[in-house]
């Protein structure tokens, strides 16, 4: 059964031709009530009309044409997470971002410091001590927001994205692309509201690499969290 049409703007990219992995996944996941897993299964394509289908409940699925872009399903989130660092630790860990000249996908939606000023979320995790704890402050853009003000679900699972690569990867430069993210929105985020964005390592297995991200108020208080997979391209 069809449910809807959506598109990708370009706006939210991860890669220069493709959308951003969370962007992409929180549109999907807008389909699925409470925590949800996310699997991405070929780069999700821009400006380009999309069929979301549901054939069960509990799962949805993303489609370009035939091709299977996404699956979305009910699943509960278990995750452990570290107290979020302050406000004042977040601002400086961000000094310490290793990616402000030397990033892979310099116009990221999220992360990429080549985009013009405020028009990504600009994310940009450094180690708040050492590598087993990343973090950045975040300001949500008015343009962020729905239609009562609060910031939209995507851009949440947008904000849970990124951070996880630059955890899961350390102090290495792989090139690598989201698999999976499960994620759950535990509260609504204001914009204009100070947040913080913090990430931790999960380990590794071949391939794949794993990491939690979570989204906390200026207080500590937790807005949302996320595991995810990454993915190393075979030429890293």
């Amino acid at each position: 059964m069809q449910l809807a049409s959506i598109t990708i703007p370009g706006r939210y990219n991860g890669p220069p031709d493709s959308g951003n992995g969370g962007y992409s996944c929180g549109r999907l996941a807008a389909c699925i009530d409470g925590p949800a897993r996310v699997r991405l299964f070929t780069p999700p394509p821009l400006d380009r009309e999309l069929t979301i289908k549901q054939e069960e409940p509990g799962r949805v699925e993303l489609y370009d044409g035939e091709i299977l872009v996404g699956r979305a399903v009910s699943c509960p989130l278990e995750l452990d997470t570290p107290a979020a660092p302050s406000l004042e630790e977040a601002q400086a860990a961000t000094t310490r971002f290793p990616c402000y000249h030397e990033h892979i996908f310099d116009t990221c939606f999220v992360c990429g410091p080549g985009r013009p000023a405020h028009d990504g979320l600009e994310l940009f995790p450094g180690p708040v001590k050492d590598w087993g704890l990343l973090a950045c402050p975040w300001v949500p853009a008015a343009d962020l927001a729905d239609a009562e003000g609060q910031v939209r679900t995507e851009i949440i699972w947008s904000a849970l994205d990124c951070p996880g690569y630059f955890a899961a990867a350390g102090e290495r430069r792989l090139h690598a692309v989201l698999g999976e993210l499960d994620g759950e929105i535990l509260r609504t985020a204001r914009v204009a509201e100070p947040l913080v964005v913090f990430s931790w390592p999960l380990g590794e297995e071949g391939r794949k690499l794993y990491s939690g991200t979570a989204i906390a108020t200026a207080d500590g208080t937790l807005l949302a969290k996320a595991r995810s997979t990454w993915i190393t391209l075979k030429a890293s």
